[in-house]
């Protein structure tokens, strides 16, 4: 059988609106997981006024722009600290590695941590935490910046993706305490992806 050219354009084609649906779908179902919980009283971060008259977090159109693939350097020998959090609460982390990516053709560098009392627990010893502010935060998006969970990475680059960007629970009820973005992890553009202000 002949193979043209159009044929190949095609098939690469499909294949690409087939993956491109699959991932849409992928964060479809993170956000459906974020609203179950969200409208579960006994895992709901929400006043009990406020879950009474929950339907839905409010989300950005899904869009693969916002889902990067980073460049990952690992910091070794990294010094631990006390993150700042929204109340006198100070957990201990320490810089796990550092992420470079590019989003409309400008280069950022985000820091990723990770928290020593969650890497002591078997089912979070590979959990990575990204806290992190854009200049959505206060118009479109909380005030206090947008947190992304990681796992630690095979090789040298890291997936990052910021549509399932998601709200801490200090958003929505002011007894939590939430750590606050460092200043370092302030991204001098507009996230437009993943969970919107409450």
């Amino acid at each position: 059988m002949k193979i043209t050219i159009l044929t190949l354009i095609l098939f690469f084609a499909y294949h690409f609106v087939a993956l491109s649906q699959d991932y849409k779908q992928s964060v479809i179902e993170f956000q459906e997981k974020l609203n179950e919980e969200f409208g579960n009283s006994d895992e709901s971060p929400l006043t009990p006024e406020d879950l009474e008259k929950f339907d839905s977090l409010s989300f950005f159109p899904v869009d693969e722009k916002f889902r990067v693939v980073a460049k990952f350097e690992r910091i070794e020998n990294a010094v631990p600290f006390k993150m700042k959090t929204t109340t006198d609460r100070t957990p201990v982390y320490e810089i796990y590695g550092v992420a470079t990516f590019f989003l409309d053709n400008k280069e950022y560098r985000l820091n990723i941590y990770q928290s020593h009392s969650l890497r002591e627990k078997e089912e979070y010893k590979s959990y990575l935490f990204l806290p992190f502010t854009d200049m959505t935060n206060g118009d479109e998006t909380y005030g206090g910046g947008r947190f992304i969970d990681l796992k630690i990475p095979e090789g040298d680059q890291i997936v990052i993706d910021f549509n399932m960007a998601y709200n801490p629970y200090c958003a929505y009820n002011h007894s939590y305490s939430c750590p606050i973005p460092p200043e370092e992890n302030d991204l001098n553009c507009e996230i437009r992806a993943g969970v919107k202000m409450k």
